[in-house]
Formats: C-alpha cells, sequence, structure tokens
C-alpha cells in the first residue's frame, strides 16, 4: 500500500484517496463531514491563536487533516477521536508527529482535567474541533460548565448556531445560548464556510467561532444556577411576557407578585419579554429572587 504520512490531507483527491484506501464508511450518527479546504485550516488555527507552547484537544480529528495543521504550530496536540474506525487512519496520516496523542474515546466521557495535567501541567488547553452539528452545545457547554482549564475554544459550527452564540438582546437569535455562552466566553465568528469545503457536504452553511473564556464571568450573581434557571423558563416561552413565562415554569415556584414586583425593580416595564434583557439584568433578577426560590 502506497503511504500517505507526511502529505498534507487538505484537498479533496487527498482525503478521497483515503476514504477509498480504507473503505471508510462515513458514520450519520457521528454527523462527520471532513473539511477539505486550506484556507479555512488557517483560518481556523490562526483563530485559535496556536503558538509553540501551546498544547491544543482537538475534538474529532478525522483522518487527521486539521491535526497535521495543529501540530505544525503547536508544542503538543491531543485529539480524541469516537469513530474508532478512523483509528488506523489517524496512525497512517500522523505517524510523521511525534508531538500528537490520539485518544479513540467520547469527549463527553473524557477526563479533561486529567488530559490538562498530563499533557500540559494543568495549564489552560486550546481547544478546536469540527463538531457534529447535533452534539456542539453539550460539548462546548460541558467544557466551559466543569470548569476545565480552557483558554480558548475554536470550533467549527452551523452557522446558525454561531449567530446565536454571539446574539445580543432583542434580536431573533438572541436566545439561552447566547446568554450561556457570553456569561463564560466572548465570542468572535473568525470565518463564514460554504458546504462545498467539506466531504461530504453538510445540507447548511458553517461558521468558524472561537469563544475566549473570560477570566472572570462577566456579572456577578449570588446563584447562578438560579439564573439560568429563570433564563431558560424566559425563553420557553419565547412570544410570552418574561412575567407570564416565570409564572408558567414548573421549575419556579414563587409568587406571582413576587416575580412582577423583582421585574419591576429592576426598571422594566410589566410587558417586557425574556428576549430584551441582557445578562446583567438576568443576574440582579436571580439575585432579587435567590431568597425566595432555592434550586
Amino acid at each position: 500500500m502506497e503511504e500517505i504520512s507526511g502529505s498534507r490531507l487538505s484537498n479533496p483527491q487527498k482525503t478521497i484517496e483515503i476514504i477509498q484506501k480504507y473503505d471508510f464508511v462515513f458514520q450519520k450518527k457521528f454527523g462527520q463531514n471532513f473539511l477539505i479546504d486550506p484556507h479555512v485550516l488557517d483560518k481556523i488555527v490562526r483563530a485559535a491563536d496556536i503558538g509553540k507552547e501551546d498544547c491544543v484537544l482537538e475534538i474529532g480529528p478525522g483522518i487527521g487533516t486539521m491535526t497535521q495543521c495543529l501540530a505544525d504550530q503547536a508544542r503538543h496536540v491531543v485529539a480524541v477521536e469516537i469513530d474508532r474506525n478512523l483509528i488506523p487512519i489517524l496512525e497512517e496520516t500522523l505517524k510523521d508527529y511525534d508531538n500528537v496523542t490520539v485518544i479513540n474515546d467520547d469527549i463527553l466521557k473524557v477526563d479533561v482535567n486529567g488530559l490538562a495535567a498530563e499533557y500540559n501541567q494543568s495549564r489552560p488547553l486550546k481547544v478546536v474541533a469540527n463538531l457534529p452539528y447535533y452534539i456542539t452545545t453539550p460539548i462546548i457547554m460541558g467544557l466551559f460548565e466543569s470548569g476545565v482549564p480552557v483558554d480558548n475554544i475554536t470550533v467549527m459550527v452551523q452557522k446558525e448556531v454561531a449567530d446565536r452564540m454571539q446574539a445580543g438582546p432583542g434580536t431573533k437569535d438572541y436566545g439561552a445560548l447566547s446568554l450561556a455562552v457570553q456569561y463564560y466566553a466572548r465570542p468572535y465568528v473568525a470565518a463564514n464556510v460554504p458546504p462545498n469545503c467539506f466531504i461530504p457536504r453538510p445540507r447548511v452553511g458553517s461558521a468558524v467561532i472561537r469563544l475566549t473564556r473570560h477570566p472572570e464571568p462577566p456579572v456577578r450573581t449570588r446563584d447562578p444556577k438560579l439564573m439560568f434557571c429563570l433564563i431558560r423558563a424566559s425563553f420557553n416561552q419565547r412570544r410570552k411576557t418574561l412575567q407570564n413565562s416565570l409564572n408558567n415554569s414548573p421549575d419556579i415556584d414563587c409568587p406571582k407578585e413576587m416575580i412582577a414586583a423583582a421585574i419591576e425593580s429592576l426598571g422594566l416595564p410589566s410587558a417586557v419579554r425574556g428576549e430584551a434583557l441582557t445578562l446583567e439584568q438576568f443576574a440582579g433578577l436571580a439575585d432579587r429572587l435567590s431568597g425566595e426560590l432555592h434550586l
């Protein structure tokens, strides 16, 4: 068999050659789409701000296209791939790189703290990922909420998801995801990516978004768990007023009058909707209700 290690993978012909050589079958359950545009790869690496002292956690390396680019720039790359059928391919395409560790596992079950300790002296990792769209939010929020050491996450996501992550109050894309992401990180869209940049082509456009973790949350609240409970409730019935959304939520056991008083105390009109509130206002609302609600 002809060796493919050491060759650049970022073109359609090389990707097709590897797929055919290994009789690889795309798994719909893993949402696999391999990036084949070198310009997009460059944009991802630049957006992630990878340097020679960095340890990168790559989620979903596929056949190793992005992994090669990351390994050229970073001190070490830890690539976590869930599909065991890709492991033999990665062993070949990455055999010339002595600074790459491939782990066959589900990132949601991996001890990221352990990886940071083993490969980066527990210093913050930089995360790069081309994620299946259906699992994007659980992975990103899992990394943030678990408190693992992460400097930034640069990820390929469905374009509408990227739009929601960076949306502000009063816009159609603004919602619970916007507030959750912006509580933990500063979002920046580095590139929009059309479907023809992938094999196979996805049905929707994609975007590269960098989420730079805040050293400290941009707002302070006595009870972040309550704040996010209020946020979720306010967007579960988006077209209703904030007061009615909170009153109707089975997760919020609080007298209607108390909710109305808390909203009024923020200087907001009684008919205000949740989509109009900033993260700071949700934090203030949580603080006003924290003595009455125990989650």
